[in-house]
């Protein structure tokens, strides 16, 4: 299983936005959300905020089988509901699909795990 862990700028003005999709893709898109997790094989993520001097970031840890092809899968899908999905990551991160084919967008430096 491989992970990360990166950070996505929401663009200036946009948190209430970003806001608004972590409570869509929470709330009412959760089992849509779920499924495209699983057609990326995505089996585990985890998304926070963090405000910076820089402005504000998701923070985010995601987990597969394939990471690569996970990003890949997501880029590209035409799965109506992915592409619903990366319209939003365009419009309140500025990742578009080109940026999501690969390779992932950070590179693994450490891996601590307790024995």
């Amino acid at each position: 299983m491989e992970s990360i862990t990166w950070f996505a700028p929401i663009l200036p003005g946009k948190l209430d936005d970003w806001k608004s999709l972590i409570e869509e893709i929470t709330g009412p898109g959760k089992e849509e959300y779920g499924r495209s997790r699983e057609r990326m094989g995505v089996t585990r993520e985890v998304v926070s905020h963090m405000q910076t001097p820089q402005g504000d970031f998701a923070s985010l840890f995601q987990e597969a089988e394939d990471l690569n092809e996970a990003f890949h899968a997501l880029a590209t899908s035409t799965d109506p509901y992915d592409v619903w999905f990366k319209e939003k990551l365009q419009e309140v991160h500025g990742i578009t699909s080109e940026m999501l084919e690969g390779p992932i967008p950070a590179k693994l430096l450490f891996d601590y795990k307790a024995g």
